[in-house]
């Protein structure tokens, strides 16, 4: 009777310990969605582009997700990191305007293919595999990624048509140069949405190169005279250094009555340090790029330093080539921005 009673007992704890370990088996081994080996089990091929990622976070996961859709463009829709700012400058200041749907049009740029940023790709299912493991996949809608870079193809176009459509008794100014060189950002970063648009299959036609538009700067630059006038120079040391800088940017050397006039003014003053026996000079200059129709200054440039020697005369003259070291250092920069982001 007692090995009954024993029998009986070990009977309900089995069972007992099949329900409790069959419930625990039941609630850790949920079986993996079909989509993340194969996402366009889920997703149409025809009417979206898919990628699953994986990572430790739900964060990690998508990031890689979005990454692995962007590689899907390759480098078709890279720009050059100055273009791109340039551009996001232009759409913060209002000159270019989003698309009609409301995306933040600076917020598509993309520069490398881990920014993982592309317009109409969003994250269709998250999936954690209780193991520490999470997967997503980034689904990009081919009818709306293809309406919305459309849209904004045709806004750019418009914008570089109102750019390059100058007056022909304005066409060779400075506010031109400018023009142009804003087109070309603009068209840069709208080869890269005509990119993305063939990709999807969909070519677009008669996109001009940003290239163009920067050749054709350089162009109206090469028409522009600009006048330097430089006071108190040292051996020509300092108009020397302007005039390579305007040079280089493609300007010309300007003679007299020129409508842009370089006025540079610098001023010299012998400083003495108790205690030192060196002689130090400080050198101070002020440079203004003037438009003289309207009589404004279009870009100021001023710096002052100080140099020293045993003679005045010695540190007179490393002063005037620390000058002329900062001028050829600085002002290209300078003048080159002015021109890239003036208008």
């Amino acid at each position: 009777m007692f090995w009954k009673k024993q029998y009986v007992s070990l009977l309900i704890l089995s069972l007992v310990l099949s329900i409790v370990f069959s419930s625990c088996s039941s609630t850790t081994s949920v079986k993996e969605p079909d989509w993340i080996w194969n996402p366009y089990a889920k997703y149409d091929r025809q009417t979206s582009i898919a990628e699953v990622g994986h990572g430790s976070s739900r964060e990690a996961a998508e990031s890689n997700a979005f990454g692995k859709l962007v590689l899907n463009f390759d480098r078709s829709i890279q720009v050059d990191e100055k273009v791109a700012v340039s551009y996001r400058e232009a759409v913060k200041n209002g000159v270019i305007a989003g698309s009609s749907e409301g995306i933040a049009v600076d917020s598509t740029v993309i520069t490398t293919s881990n920014l993982n940023s592309l317009i109409g790709a969003e994250i269709g299912e998250v999936w954690d595999d209780g193991k520490g493991n999470i997967y997503a996949v980034a689904v990009l809608n081919k009818a709306r990624t293809l309406r919305i870079y459309s849209d904004m193809i045709r806004s750019n176009q418009e914008m570089i048509g109102n750019l390059v459509t100058i007056p022909e008794a304005e066409k060779n100014t400075l506010e031109a140069v400018a023009r142009y060189q804003l087109a070309a950002t603009i068209a840069d970063v709208t080869t890269s949405y005509g990119n993305v648009v063939s990709f999807i299959g969909s070519p677009v036609q008669g996109l001009k190169r940003g290239d163009d538009y920067r050749l054709e700067a350089l162009g109206i630059a090469g028409e522009i005279p600009v006048e330097i006038r430089v006071r108190n120079d040292r051996s020509g040391r300092i108009e020397g250094s302007f005039a390579k800088a305007l040079s280089d940017a493609g300007f010309r050397s300007g003679g007299n009555n020129s409508r842009y006039v370089l006025d540079v003014d610098i001023a010299t003053t012998p400083v003495v340090i108790a205690g030192n026996q060196n002689l130090f000079t400080r050198i101070e200059l002020k440079a203004n790029l003037i438009d003289t129709i309207p009589g404004t200054v279009l870009l100021p440039f001023d710096f002052n330093s100080r140099e020293g020697h045993i003679t005045q005369d010695e540190a007179d003259n490393r002063a005037y080539a620390a000058a002329a070291r900062k001028i050829n250092e600085d002002y290209p920069v300078l003048l080159g921005s002015y021109l890239y982001k003036g208008y």
